[in-house]
């Protein structure tokens, strides 16, 4: 194209880039699309083990990632580059079956909190306030809830 002479590097025409005036992603820069495993719409590590990389999907923690490759009969001690296209296949499958994970599970959570929010119950109420909804102490801490201390007007000793 005309005039591109003087564009930097990163902002040259590339598919992957999606055209001129587009950075391409931090963590596609250089690498071939077929050295990642996508399950569950998360590009899951490829150097790790497969029930350390499950752990990269929101929804499936230690547990549920051995739980998942016991139903598929994956060896503990493989790695995910190692893996054949069948075997990311049935974990994929087994995951969309069995487990609720990434989008949904994140609008399940936000809409029973909305729901709280709407009753009206007290932890409804202490979402609303951004307040802590467990339990805890709020005369002193909780900041991460509250947000940083604002000063007040005459407060000095």
């Amino acid at each position: 194209m005309p005039g591109l002479e003087g564009v930097p590097g990163p902002f040259l025409r590339s598919r992957r880039a999606g055209g001129v005036g587009q950075k391409a992603p931090p963590g596609r820069r250089g690498r071939g699309v077929s050295d990642l495993a996508r399950i569950a719409g998360v590009n899951i590590p490829t150097n790790k083990r497969v029930v350390i990389a499950l752990q990269y999907i929101h929804g499936i923690g230690a547990t549920k990632a051995r739980e998942i490759i016991e139903k598929v009969s994956i060896p503990d001690n493989r790695r995910v580059n190692e893996l054949s296209d069948s075997e990311v296949i049935q974990i994929r499958e087994t995951i969309d079956r069995d487990y609720m994970v990434e989008g949904d599970l994140r609008r399940d959570v936000s809409m029973n909190i909305k729901r709280l929010m709407d009753l009206g119950c007290y932890r409804g109420l202490r979402h609303r306030r951004g307040l802590p909804v467990r339990g805890q102490r709020t005369h002193t801490n909780a900041r991460t809830r509250k947000g940083p201390a604002r000063p007040i007007a005459g407060k000095k000793k």
